[in-house]
């Protein structure tokens, strides 16, 4: 890419800038800190203590013990620990798992394997703001119901579930409740006890972390397997030398996601909702999808009518702003996302999806220029679509009748 090229990153729900900060914290543990925190000789003593001070800041951002948290390579093998360990665990008592439509496909898939392995799962519907129905949970609950894994926060459409709520009705029923909390964790506050969370999962890279690491809180008493097997790392639940910088990493962003949490989440909300408003005032026929206020603070998801997604991505790369589509288009399927058909969205305006993330290093004169971008590019989008043409003329008809 070109110097002179201007870049507005708006896909922060994707990943995240490791800050500076983060970048520095790790630098001595891969060159003068190195020893192994397994070992017993004094050199390791820094690693050793390194990790624990991680995994300390790391439970008190959540409200849970430092003993509670498993550090992972991120939030999809922690989904996959929680579901098929806790499946695993309570296959005696029953086979049946409540989960929802819109979840991430790290733990849809993983219910979808333990469904070939005997396992039963209902998947609830949502409504047409991506929030999971409390009365229709309750009546999916039956005897022989082991799991509720429902998301804290949605990766597509931002909307916050009620997690309180949720976490309230599996306790009183003796499930467990496990909330993939990926795009919640470092944005929203949380605590475990507070909603009843028996299983927690989080990475380090949607926080200004680095790649390749996250955790996994595990509630006191909730006795699941080990995940690896091969060594006695991690209380013995997960094997295999500890990512000592990728700890470390994730311990400092933690820390700073904490300590900025309310002011970030303020100016992240005036930018989402500006940016909102300009787009829904330039260009007709479009929806904002998710709820309207119980949202992440970062996330715009817009659907457009009359185009299709994957030409307003590229068109908008070239004006130098990265975003995503909700459809799947980066997979080679033709399928729009699995969120928004959920929500009731029909195919063709799924289709024309497009979900923005931004991060409190984004400007207002930047949103400015986004939607006069979207703008130009859907005005020029439709001019080449039949359906659009078709449609302009029935309501011009109709207009003059």
């Amino acid at each position: 890419m070109s110097e002179d090229k201007r870049v507005i990153y708006l896909d922060n729900a994707a990943t995240t800038k490791t800050r500076p900060e983060v970048v520095e914290a790790m630098l001595p543990y891969f060159t003068e800190y190195y020893g192994n925190p397994s070992s017993v000789y004094e050199f390791s003593g820094e690693s050793k203590k390194a990790v624990a001070d991680a995994r300390k800041i790391i439970a008190d951002s959540i409200g849970a013990k430092p003993q509670e948290i498993y550090f992972t390579a991120g939030g999809s093998e922690s989904d996959n620990w929680a579901l098929k360990a806790a499946a695993e665990a309570m296959e005696e008592k029953g086979l049946h798992i409540i989960t929802s439509r819109i979840e991430h496909h790290a733990v849809l898939h993983t219910c979808q394997y333990l469904e070939k392995h005997g396992f039963e799962v209902t998947y609830l519907d949502v409504d047409e703001d991506g929030v999971v129905k409390l009365d229709e949970l309750k009546r999916a609950i039956r005897p022989d119901t082991i799991l509720i894994s429902i998301m804290f926060a949605n990766n597509e459409i931002g909307t916050i579930q009620p997690v309180k709520e949720i976490g309230a009705i599996a306790r009183e029923h003796g499930i467990w409740f496990h909330t993939d909390a990926v795009q919640a964790y470092g944005h929203l506050p949380i605590d475990v006890d507070e909603c009843q969370i028996d299983m927690l999962s989080a990475s380090g890279h949607k926080i200004n972390g680095p790649k390749g690491i996250g955790f996994l809180y595990i509630r006191t008493g909730v006795k699941i397997r080990s995940f690896i097997h091969g060594g006695a790392q991690e209380r013995k639940r997960r094997a295999g030398t500890e990512n000592v910088p990728g700890i470390v990493g994730l311990g400092k962003a933690a820390q700073i996601a904490g300590d900025t949490l309310a002011e970030r989440k303020k100016k992240e909300e005036e930018l989402r909702d500006y940016l909102m408003e300009q787009v829904l005032e330039q260009v007709p026929y479009t929806r904002v999808n998710g709820h309207r206020t119980m949202r992440l603070p970062n996330n715009c998801n817009f659907a457009f009518q009359f185009i299709e997604g994957e030409s307003l991505l590229i068109m908008l790369d070239m004006a130098g702003i990265c975003g995503s589509s909700g459809s799947a288009c980066t997979s080679g399927s033709l399928d729009p996302s699995h969120v928004l058909l959920a929500i009731g969205l029909p195919h063709e305006i799924a289709h024309g999806s497009l979900r923005l993330t931004l991060s409190e290093e984004n400007t207002k004169e930047e949103m400015d220029y986004v939607a006069g971008e979207i703008k130009r590019i859907v005005d020029r989008l439709r001019s080449m679509s039949p359906l659009y043409e078709d449609f302009i003329r029935r309501e011009e008809r109709n207009h003059q009748k």
